[in-house]
């Protein structure tokens, strides 16, 4: 069986994730335009108005505001827990009832073949969730918005062959840097957003645990940079005696996606 993982965008800007295995085609998050969207997944060779279900992970700008017109366009169904459709439904009016899916965050559903598993994770929305795809002997996640390491959302990704993670920030960056002092509290509160040096701590256990590859995601352009995220990572893992490129491989998601897609045949 091929497993697909392929970010279309990830930031601040706008997040969206292509995942693909045991035949079905789902789409995490609709953070930006529907014409990139399509744009996006034309590029590997999948038609928009093939997706299976798009699901939400909580109701923030950047993970919803191309819902609407995707929903519109390609006639997809969409799929959040019941704290997440009201943020939503109070910023999109225009998706049809009949296009509402609701889940219940820990408890599984199938979308096709698929056993998807909604997950809660710390961060600063109504019921906000990452997710683990499961098929047969096939493991996929996505998880951004972290806050914090959790043994909770840990345990979740355990056994995930491929992932994708948050490694938001430089802890040093935000405190330096130019944000106003809220700012830099939510970032790096318990339900902000997760710091390079942690992402390294989470797939040091989940290299462990069965991961063969990762994506990090959700940088922030103005607290992080893709080298330095692979950096931090890198030293925490061969810390650990896992050696990046041999062990397990490592890409950076950013606003304008990915240049490889991370293809698994299991």
């Amino acid at each position: 069986m091929r497993m697909i993982l392929y970010p279309l965008a990830s930031g601040s800007t706008g997040n969206a994730v292509y995942v693909s295995l045991g035949g079905a085609r789902i789409l995490v998050d609709a953070g930006i335009s529907a014409a990139r969207i399509k744009k996006g997944l034309a590029a590997i060779g999948v038609d928009v108005c093939s997706l299976d279900a798009v699901l939400i992970t909580h109701e923030h700008a950047d993970h919803i505001k191309g819902i609407e017109v995707l929903c519109r366009r390609s006639g997809v169904s969409i799929y959040a827990n019941g704290g997440t459709w009201q943020g939503i439904l109070a910023k999109c009016k225009d998706i049809p009832e009949e296009r509402r899916r609701v889940f219940t965050t820990g408890e599984d559903f199938f979308i096709g073949p698929v056993c998807v598993r909604p997950f809660a994770i710390p961060h600063d929305a109504a019921d906000p969730v990452g997710y683990t795809f499961s098929c047969g002997q096939g493991k996929l996640g996505v998880a951004t918005d972290l806050g914090h390491l959790s043994e909770s959302w840990l345990t979740e990704l355990e056994g995930c062959q491929g992932l994708v993670l948050e490694a938001n920030h430089d802890v040093e960056m935000v405190r330096s840097g130019p944000y106003p002092a809220h700012l830099k509290q939510r970032i790096l509160s318990r339900k902000g957003h997760l710091c390079n040096e942690d992402c390294g701590r989470a797939l040091v256990r989940l290299s462990q645990a069965g991961t063969q590859g990762a994506y990090l995601a959700h940088l922030s352009q103005e607290n992080n940079l893709p080298e330095m995220a692979l950096s931090a990572v890198s030293r925490m893992l061969e810390s650990a005696g896992c050696i990046p490129g041999e062990d397990i491989w490592l890409g950076v998601a950013g606003p304008d996606g990915v240049k490889e897609l991370l293809s698994m045949e299991i």
